[in-house]
């Protein structure tokens, strides 16, 4: 009965996502890493050995746990598996993936784990910042349960979920929705504990996750999820609507090389696009620049968090007026970021 209400419950409340993202190993080269992926380590021991191979996997997500008179269909497919057997106790072998960041979603995967002495576990994290911070699902062969639980700043919290058999070797289906402060989770298309609610992450990675000596592989996966609107973007469409001599309206900060690219625009197809010089001096210097064209003027300057330090760089062209100069161009410039500066307190606040 307990879990049928919560059945009724999620099945009540499931949101409309706009947003899909199939992730199948098919597409990557076997005995490689996939690519969009970083490997990652949290605790000690070495980093995991994470290559497509290929096995024997059901042909659609179901339950599969055998059952009498049915057997799923199996194929030949790619999938991932983590392969390293270092037995080394706290160590906690990630795969992440890189090339989107999630709020609010459903993850729909398969995993099996096929060996292990000390440990028998695969699991996802996911809102994940980094290593030492981040919610994790996984499922113990050994240990016979399931448990959800949260990293911060390197340490373990309590540990939720029920004891039950987990089988090795046995493909399993695992869901987890993300909406809001709510996180569920679901083992071979069941509900398998109340709903956890937690406020610690409210967006991140998602990633593979396996612990100490196990082998665990990870079948394709399914990611549906309403994509994010960073901060930026919602004040730079804002002031956009307000100032309708704005003609163009672009932030930008540093990438993982130091190159400046831009992370808001009012034209959105513009985000990702590289940035030039100014907008590089204008974050590590603080320098202004500026340009004139024909009825516009442009200025370059930079935007700063809480402490006065740059963190970003703004780029604003207004339609120009008779006679007006480079200070006056400048001055109106810096009307508009400082209401944008009024919402940042730290560089971190633009991409939330």
């Amino acid at each position: 009965m307990r879990n049928l209400f919560f059945g009724l419950a999620l099945a009540s409340t499931l949101p409309v996502y706009g947003a899909e993202i199939n992730i199948n190993f098919g597409n990557y080269p076997t005995n490689e890493t996939p690519a969009g992926f970083h490997n990652t380590l949290a605790g000690g021991g070495r980093p995991g050995d994470w290559k497509i191979i290929v096995d024997e996997v059901p042909s659609a997500f179901a339950p599969l746990t055998p059952q009498a008179g049915r057997t799923p269909t199996m194929n030949r497919h790619a999938v991932l598996a983590q392969l390293s057997e270092d037995p080394t106790d706290e160590r906690f072998p990630m795969l992440v993936y890189d090339r989107e960041t999630f709020k609010d979603f459903k993850l729909t995967t398969q995993f099996k784990i096929v060996s292990g002495v000390a440990e028998q576990m695969a699991g996802i994290v996911f809102r994940y910042q980094n290593a030492s911070n981040f919610y994790v699902i996984r499922a113990s062969a050994l240990g016979h349960n399931i448990r959800f639980y949260k990293v911060v700043n390197g340490l373990r919290g309590n540990l939720l979920g029920p004891d039950m058999d987990i089988a090795s070797n046995v493909w399993h289906t695992l869901g987890i929705q993300c909406q809001g402060n709510q996180i569920i989770c679901l083992l071979d298309d069941h509900l398998v504990m109340p709903p956890v609610v937690d406020n610690t992450f409210t967006s991140g990675h998602i990633g593979f996750w396996t612990k100490s000596d196990a082998v665990s592989y990870f079948g394709d996966t399914t990611i549906n999820y309403t994509p994010r609107v960073p901060m930026a973007q919602t004040l730079v469409q804002g002031l956009m609507q307000k100032y309708p001599r704005i003609l163009e309206l672009r932030v930008y900060t540093l990438d993982d090389q130091g190159k400046p690219q831009i992370i808001a625009s009012n034209n959105e197809k513009e985000i990702g696009q590289p940035g030039t010089d100014a907008e590089k001096g204008a974050i590590a210097a603080g320098t202004v620049s500026f340009g004139r064209g024909q009825g516009t003027v442009a200025v370059v300057m930079a935007l700063t968090d809480r402490n006065g330090d740059p963190v970003a760089a703004v780029r604003v062209e207004l339609k120009s007026f008779l006679g007006e100069t480079q200070d006056t161009a400048v001055a109106r410039a810096r009307l508009i970021v400082q209401q944008l500066q009024a919402q940042v307190l730290s560089g971190q606040d633009l991409t939330q």
